[in-house]
């Protein structure tokens, strides 16, 4: 049975289709905590736009679920006399995906359409045909005649540039779309703030709903709030990659497949009992998880939370995503709907004062 009400999936359409490059986040993070305001206490907002919601104030147990709000982005970076637009990246923005793709570049006065143009199949003969897109020679077309042209449309180095695609239902099985990563993250963890207001559950300790920003660069977002908040436990869910798609090796990835159910990991970062306890309560529910493992760090806010604060328990629940960075990121809705069944119902078998120690 899917939690997911139609409500909740117009939010995630309006949520998905608003632009929330890193470093930008702040609409975006508007709307995510306008739509959790009625199921929690109180909110705060930290200096570089992370926002987390309160359940059940008050206490001094401290449990986090996380997600993060930022998608990856482009930066104008320099602008020809021909008026031509270079960039650069703003986190992990796939090249290979830019030319013939329509562009919003943001400035000051509101958004200017643009296009990664490129140049056509008949001039490129020879030494050409082989012509392969790089940081080094994609640009932006906006249609001006020079230079001044685009300055005057108030475009100027350092502008971010996002891609204007928006969500579809794929098949009335997928959700399609640029930016689920990890915007639909930050949809699971309202969802579940959703759950716990209308199942008028009593918590035994204090929840923090956290939507962090920065995550594209580095953990940024989540590095600052774990030291804000202090958290005794923290639950992290972000997307991995769907490995049974064409050119993907599942033996070099891991065996993950879409429609299978949230993936857990295994890393250094992730804490075992806490781990544990995810996987224990995924079977007494019913709710089908998937296995991975990470060698060194999960590259997720997973490892922010964990080696902050003297180290806290911490652990990863995983979407799997096909064709992650690209303009159609594509999660499936059962996946979604069990990553938020599992948030929820973990969360209920967390004690207060839980002693996630080995020994």
């Amino acid at each position: 049975m899917s939690v997911i009400t139609p409500k909740s999936e117009e939010f995630l359409r309006s949520y998905i289709n608003n632009a929330s490059p890193t470093g930008f986040e702040s609409a975006g993070q508007q709307l995510w905590l306008d739509y959790i305001k009625p199921y929690i206490s109180n909110w705060h907002v930290d200096n570089y736009g992370s926002v987390y919601g309160v359940i059940n104030p008050g206490h001094d147990y401290k449990v986090v679920i996380e997600g993060h709000a930022d998608e990856i982005s482009w930066f104008v970076h320099y602008i020809s006399e021909d008026g031509f637009i270079n960039v650069i990246r703003n986190g992990g923005s796939d090249h290979m995906i830019a030319p013939s793709k329509r562009v919003n570049i943001h400035t000051k006065n509101g958004l200017v359409k643009g296009v990664f143009g490129w140049p056509a199949i008949h001039t490129r003969h020879g030494e050409d045909a082989n012509l392969a897109p790089k940081l080094e020679n994609i640009f932006i077309d906006v249609g001006a005649k020079d230079k001044e042209e685009v300055m005057k449309m108030g475009i100027h180095v350092g502008c971010v540039i996002t891609y204007e695609d928006e969500m579809i239902i794929l098949n009335d099985r997928y959700y399609v779309g640029r930016a689920l990563d990890n915007r639909i993250g930050g949809f699971c963890i309202a969802e579940v703030a959703r759950l716990i207001h209308e199942n008028k559950v009593q918590l035994p300790y204090t929840l923090y709903v956290v939507n962090s920003v920065q995550e594209e660069v580095g953990l940024r977002g989540a590095e600052m709030i774990a030291q804000t908040i202090k958290p005794n436990v923290a639950i992290v869910t972000d997307v991995t990659h769907d490995t049974h798609t064409p050119l993907v090796s599942s033996k070099k990835h891991g065996d993950v497949k879409s429609g299978a159910g949230p993936s857990v990991t295994y890393a250094p970062a992730v804490h075992n009992k806490l781990l544990s306890l995810i996987i224990a309560t995924a079977e007494e529910k019913g709710i089908p998880v998937q296995r991975e493992a990470a060698s060194r760090r999960t590259g997720t806010d997973t490892d922010a939370f964990a080696y902050s604060n003297g180290g806290v328990p911490s652990a990863l629940i995983s979407l799997p995503l096909r064709y992650m960075h690209t303009t159609v990121e594509m999660a499936h809705k059962e996946d979604v709907n069990n990553v938020i069944k599992l948030i929820y119902e973990t969360l209920l078998k967390i004690e207060n004062s839980h002693n996630f120690k080995y020994f």
